[in-house]
């Protein structure tokens, strides 16, 4: 098992991509703590992990408020006996539209949950991980962060703000044996994809979009989850401020 005897936070990990790095992470040994704002669907992916034979806590947190992430510590401590990984899966967007459409408090919401949270997991996960000897980040961009395009230009700036950040962390953290990674996603068959493509998901929507991968599909969780656990293993320990696309060539 790759992540054996490793507990990991997953942020967002109720449901999509962060549901299926949680169920991934478990099946590779790691104890995982569930963090979201649904506590019905994060019981019940919990719930879930458990029936499967894995190790799962549910915890609800609102990424973008630093004393609910400061609590998440404290349940990995208690629940989970320590901290190794920390997924900053949580995110969100607004709707697909033009610029000036956006409002202020989907602005601020925007940014709130995708960069703030970075922030947030940072002050309070940074010193456990600098006084144990080390630990590993693994942060959920986009290719948006690398391709962006018109009606998703504030998201698309938050997701590039997560790869700045992350490869900044992984410079300053580096002597503390703190790791600092991305995955850049693909638009991938979610509750978002109806924001992201900004018009009703049918077929004809979906071909639009499918025009721009060359290996013709979304992303999956499972795909990201993948890239997640390598960069969480061991097999990752010399990799740090990188990004991986898993975009199915959309970066090209």
């Amino acid at each position: 098992m790759r992540l054996k005897d490793k507990v990991a936070i997953v942020t967002g990990g109720a449901s999509g991509f962060g549901f299926g790095i949680a169920q991934t992470f478990a099946r590779e040994g790691a104890s995982v703590l569930i963090a979201d704002l649904n506590v019905e669907k994060g019981r019940a992916a919990a719930a879930h992990i458990q029936a499967k034979g894995g190790v799962a806590q549910f915890a609800a947190c609102d990424v973008s408020h630093g004393d609910e992430v400061q609590a998440l510590l404290d349940v990995a401590l208690r629940e989970c006996g320590g901290l190794h990984i920390v997924v900053n899966n949580a995110g969100t967007t607004h709707r697909n539209k033009p610029m000036l459409d956006v409002s202020e408090s989907e602005f601020d919401h925007v940014f709130a949950v995708n960069v703030k949270s970075i922030y947030w997991t940072a002050r309070h996960f940074v010193p456990y991980f600098r006084a144990q000897g080390g630990g590993a980040f693994v942060n959920i961009a986009s290719t948006a962060a690398l391709r962006p395009r018109p009606g998703l230009v504030w998201y698309n700036g938050t997701k590039g703000a997560v790869v700045t950040i992350s490869k900044g962390m992984a410079a300053e953290l580096g002597p503390d044996n703190i790791r600092v990674n991305c995955v850049n996603p693909v638009i991938g068959d979610t509750a978002l994809l109806e924001e992201f493509m900004g018009m009703p998901d049918t077929p004809e929507n979906r071909a639009r979009f499918l025009a721009g991968i060359p290996l013709g599909r979304f992303s999956t969780p499972h795909d990201v989850a993948s890239a997640a656990l390598y960069l969480a293993s061991d097999e990752a320990d010399f990799i740090t401020g990188t990004c991986i696309e898993v975009d199915g060539g959309r970066c090209i």
